[in-house]
């Protein structure tokens, strides 16, 4: 990502937020056979130091990309818009884009059955928990484990990570409260995360 200073997202708390809200990641390896990339949603290990994901690839996507075998690039997205400079003063015209994004870098490993069944047991009881009558993968335990020999379970422990929160900290007070008013109407979530930073 662009080197911008004043952008710079360094907390690994904040990262983790970023993950724990937007847990649909994108995985790019670099392999023999050139670039691959695989959407999967992520979650943090919340028993681990520091930042450590757990996710799964269906197969045969971690042969695709020789996973284990090298260091893999996380991308999660946060919130992000375009910004129109009819939003400025008058006479301003060049426009921008703001955005949450973290770039999460490691070498995965990969889980033994037992871990990646417990790990796609996890990622379901996520995004269940909140859905009435959620369903969990314990109700039917043969036939999940069945279907998860689909998949291959991995753990990420990040070793560095590049972040950026550009939330047009480089505006006045005045031109930010006018963006963050018109994104309330489209776009609350990146309203709301120009107030956080607006506030620190």
């Amino acid at each position: 990502m662009r080197h911008t200073p004043r952008f710079l997202l360094t907390d690994p708390e904040e990262v983790k937020r970023l993950v724990r809200e937007n847990p649909w990641a994108t995985f790019v390896s670099s392999t023999a056979g050139g670039l691959v990339a695989s959407h999967y949603p992520a979650l943090l290990d919340e028993t681990a130091d520091g930042i450590t994901l757990l996710s799964h690839f269906g197969r045969p996507d971690e042969v695709a990309h020789e996973l284990g075998r090298h260091q893999m690039l996380v991308i999660v997205q946060g919130p992000h818009d375009y910004i129109s400079p009819s939003w400025y003063a008058p006479g301003e015209l060049v426009p921008t884009w703001n955005h949450v994004t973290a770039h999460l870098y490691g070498t995965p490993e990969t889980l033994d059955e037992e871990e990646n069944y417990a790990v796609l047991c996890n990622l379901t009881e996520h995004f269940e928990h909140h859905h009435a009558g959620g369903r969990s993968l314990a109700e039917d335990e043969a036939g999940t484990r069945r279907a998860a020999r689909g998949t291959v379970g991995l753990r990420l422990r990040v070793d560095r990570f590049d972040a950026r929160a550009k939330l047009s900290q480089n505006k006045p007070a005045d031109v930010r409260a006018e963006i963050i008013a018109r994104l309330d109407e489209r776009n609350p979530a990146l309203a709301a995360e120009m107030r956080r930073v607006a506030a620190t």
